[in-house]
């Protein structure tokens, strides 16, 4: 069986593990107060370029996101976001359970544009009766989105004026953002993101981390944020395994390195399926590709390939999401393009 399903099948980069066994029997703080998380901040810091962002590090992306957006907003707001928005479809309504609406904004391949959110907060402003609605709050948006694609500097640039016009923070999800930083035709750097956004996080669970994301606040982080996420249960005693693992991830650039074979590996990927007169659902750059297939035929792939249900095309036909990762092989690419 060929492994395509998503981009977290395996554990950990064999370097994190390594560092993982050294360490292991090193008395240390717990909650994050070790001195490999203190390093990690340091690096990350300086891979930002942001001296004084507050950085805290949480266990996965569903936590990361209820405890950021519920520690930003006011009860009485809800956070504006794509339609197809991880936190609005895959998220088992996470962000509702503690109290605010999630709030669909129109997409374009999974990206929303300043001009549909400052439509959205002008007609909302512009309602006689708005204090009786939920308010938006905030916006979140994904980077690489739920389709793979990426924002470009202009267009996070855009966003972030409209954010600030409105005085809301932008939250940018970067449960793969390893992916996008590693992506050729990328223009945004983690120092942009780091200008542009108020707060984001660098997605571990998906790039080569057992487990864990990096949540940034490149200016402040609301107080009493680390009381917060205990409070909603994504806090490790055992901080040192999140604080060991960015530490690794992020010395001699291993973060981007090793994120670079997914997208090779997609490219490689993408570009045969079309040779063989495959239909893609749209181009993605990133290691998320979304092919369109009849039902028989991915019946037939099922026996021997995983691959992920993303949504029914038409009646006879299927959208199905390939995946790449930091740790796939190019010789399975190349096993399940002769098998295609």
């Amino acid at each position: 069986m060929l492994y395509f399903e998503n981009d977290y099948c395996e554990g950990a980069h064999e370097v994190i593990l390594q560092k993982l066994l050294e360490t292991n029997m090193e008395k240390l703080p717990g909650y994050g107060a070790d001195r490999y998380s203190a390093s990690a901040k340091e690096k990350i810091r300086t891979a930002l370029d942001c001296p004084d962002a507050d950085i805290f590090f949480l266990v996965g992306g569903t936590q990361t996101n209820a405890v950021v957006i519920g520690s930003l907003l006011r009860r009485y707001e809800g956070v504006l976001c794509a339609s197809t928005g991880h936190i609005a479809s895959h998220e088992a309504g996470a962000i509702e359970y503690t109290g605010h609406k999630v709030l669909p904004l129109p997409h374009e391949d999974g990206k929303v544009s300043a001009e549909a959110v400052k439509n959205y907060l002008e007609t909302f402003y512009g309602d006689g009766n708005h204090e009786h609605m939920v308010f938006p709050g905030m916006l979140y948006i994904s980077h690489p989105t739920e389709y793979g694609t990426l924002y470009t500097r202009e267009e996070l640039a855009a966003l972030s004026a409209v954010c600030r016009q409105f005085a809301i923070p932008l939250y940018l999800d970067g449960a793969r953002l390893g992916y996008a930083l590693a992506c050729p035709s990328s223009d945004v750097t983690l120092p942009d993101i780091a200008r542009f956004t108020d707060v984001f996080y660098i997605g571990g669970t998906k790039a080569g981390a057992l487990c864990g994301e990096a949540v940034v606040f490149p200016r402040k982080a609301p107080a009493h944020f680390l009381t917060m996420v205990k409070q909603q249960g994504a806090l490790l005693a055992k901080g040192r395994l999140l604080g060991v693992q960015f530490d690794t991830l992020f010395t001699k650039d291993l973060y981007r390195r090793i994120c670079k074979n997914a997208i090779d590996t997609a490219a490689r990927l993408k570009e045969a399926l079309l040779e063989k007169g495959y239909r893609l659902l749209l181009d993605s750059p990133t290691n998320q590709i979304f092919l369109i297939l009849d039902n028989q035929k991915m019946e037939e792939l099922g026996q021997w390939v995983k691959f992920s249900f993303w949504e029914a095309y038409d009646e006879t036909h299927t959208v199905v999401r390939l995946a790449t990762s930091w740790a796939t092989r190019m010789c399975d690419v190349e096993e399940l393009i002769r098998r295609l």
